[in-house]
């Protein structure tokens, strides 16, 4: 199995709509390792995260308050399988700054 050091996604900005960021392939599984999130923003920005189609169950972050001026990195290990996918949005339209990384494992 070959473990490769990835950019999921990013830096992109994050809409305020649920929004697939990635999508793993098929014969494959990601470890979700650094969720990185910028607010260039005079003001605080809610965040919301989800690996699976957005919903409450299955959020990381739900309506998380960004701080004006700052960065969130967070550090993370979740496995995410193979035709999951990972879904973002924002309290605000295309303000804050989304980056995702981790490691691609090809299966077989």
């Amino acid at each position: 199995m070959a473990r490769i050091p990835t950019r999921f996604h990013g830096p992109a900005q994050v809409s305020n709509v649920a929004a697939t960021k990635y999508t793993v392939a098929v014969a494959e599984k990601i470890e979700l390792r650094n969720i990185h999130i910028s607010n260039p923003s005079g003001s605080a920005v809610t965040f919301t995260l989800s690996i699976g189609t957005d919903a409450a169950a299955v959020r990381l972050f739900d309506a998380y308050s960004i701080p004006a001026n700052s960065i969130l990195n967070h550090f993370c290990y979740h496995t995410v399988d193979a035709a999951e996918i990972i879904q973002a949005l924002a309290g605000t339209n295309n303000v804050l700054v989304l980056v995702l990384s981790g490691t691609r494992l090809v299966l077989g």
